[in-house]
């Protein structure tokens, strides 16, 4: 695997498409690699630091080695872009119970606010090589996912 920040992401939900996409539109450094929450890549990340059946249902940032997830994952992907985004690390001023709070009331309503798919979509034949689950069949959800 490759030693890049690695953004692990909801497959199957429509604002984490569009953050992804966001961000592989800001990276012009092909800093980030990517793999949905569905996949074995993200299982194996997650397994490795997060505790079993309490493993999150949003975007994770696994930056040297740790695992950043809510705000302090967003936080840690404008870090990585550089100016002028990196500048979004001020928000870390702001007490972490109120950032992850507005996170978390986000990602609790993505599916009703943004809508969802059925499937994880696959990228574009230049990003294939940033998708670390690529290969994967991404069509089933996660075990314990019953809402995917």
């Amino acid at each position: 695997m490759s030693s890049r920040p690695l953004l692990l992401f909801d497959g199957v939900c429509n604002l984490c498409h569009s953050s992804v996409r966001w961000v592989l539109a800001r990276d012009k450094r092909a800093r980030f690699d990517f793999a949905s929450l569905q996949s074995k890549v993200a299982r194996e990340q997650l397994a490795k630091r997060w505790p079993a059946g309490k493993e999150p249902d949003s975007m994770v940032l696994v930056l040297e080695g740790k695992l950043l997830a809510r705000s302090a994952a967003a936080i840690g992907i404008f870090r990585q872009l550089g100016l002028p985004w990196s500048l979004g690390a001020v928000f870390l001023v702001v007490p972490p119970f109120l950032r992850d709070g507005v996170y978390s009331w986000v990602a609790r309503n993505r599916y009703r606010w943004f809508g969802k798919r059925e499937v994880c979509s696959l990228p574009n034949p230049e990003m294939m090589e940033r998708f670390l689950d690529a290969g994967e069949d991404l069509s089933s959800p996660r075990p314990g996912d019953e809402s995917l």
